[in-house]
């Protein structure tokens, strides 16, 4: 007997028709909530949503991710699996996917990332903080799939879009935004090399302008000087990098923040050439 067969026995029909609903508004993910609200026109009572979606739970047709909130499951025909990016959207929703899960997705690096980030401005409390389970505080795992919360200021959240994943819409930072935050948080990326590397690659893909702009409104003078550098050498117009030529800063620092700042001084760019520089486009 198939899951379908046994929704259909075991729950009246009831569950089967609640998942084909929900499927058919795109809820790869939905909450308790909004199942109610479905329920109504399928003919489930409120009261009875929580006895029904704990028995599709434990059927294995919809994964509860959070307190209140569930993900499709089944693997039935019409009935989709939450992409990885919708579950982290359904766990915070109002983080962007970042890191490497945004650079792999818009093709500025192969690399497939094992964990997606999930960047927000808000305090997130992970199973981990209440001692749920045992995992880095910053990290929570649902259905197999790893997730790293970070939590950035205000002025840091900036740069992302609504795009569209299989079915779901979820908030992902643009391809200049991904690639700027090589430059800003390089320790989360191995050092700053992946940021020169993926530049030096990914140039015509990328809105060079784009980027500059928002390596200003990052507000972090040497973050601008290190975007600067790489544009520079990677053969960008003068025109294009001035603007971040201009920006003030004090005091020289090294071009790549995780290694010893030993190495050349650019004077030009106020920073220590710790690293080999990037390769200039022919």
């Amino acid at each position: 007997m198939g899951p379908a067969a046994k929704t259909e026995r075991h729950y009246g029909g009831l569950g089967l028709a609640l998942l084909r609903s929900l499927a058919e508004q795109g809820m790869a993910t939905f909450t308790v909530t909004e199942a109610r609200a479905t329920g109504r026109r399928v003919g489930v009572a409120a009261s009875y949503m929580p006895v029904l979606l704990h028995r599709l739970d434990r059927a294995g047709l919809v994964r509860r991710i959070k307190r209140g909130t569930y993900a499709m499951a089944t693997g039935l025909p019409g009935f989709p699996e939450a992409h990885p990016f919708a579950l982290g959207m359904a766990l915070v929703p109002s983080a962007a996917i970042s890191g490497w899960a945004a650079l792999h997705h818009h093709g500025l690096t192969e690399q497939i990332p094992r964990v997606v980030t999930l960047t927000t401005q808000k305090r997130v409390v992970t199973p981990a903080m209440r001692g749920a389970v045992r995992t880095a505080p910053s990290t929570w795992e649902v259905a197999d799939q790893r997730f790293e919360i970070t939590t950035v200021v205000r002025a840091h959240f900036f740069g992302d879009e609504e795009i569209w994943v299989g079915d779901s819409r979820v908030r992902m930072f643009d391809r200049e935004r991904a690639l700027l935050d090589c430059f800003a948080l390089p320790r989360r990326f191995g050092g700053i090399a992946e940021g020169l590397g993926i530049l030096e690659e990914q140039w015509r893909r990328l809105d060079l302008k784009r980027l500059v702009a928002h390596a200003r409104h990052y507000g972090k003078a040497a973050v601008a000087r290190r975007v600067g550098y790489a544009l520079e050498h990677t053969g960008a117009a003068p025109e294009v990098v001035a603007p971040l030529l201009a920006v003030p800063m004090q005091g020289v620092r090294p071009l790549d923040p995780t290694r010893p700042a030993r190495g050349r001084r650019n004077r030009r760019w106020g920073l220590v050439e710790n690293l080999s520089r990037p390769r200039r486009r022919r």
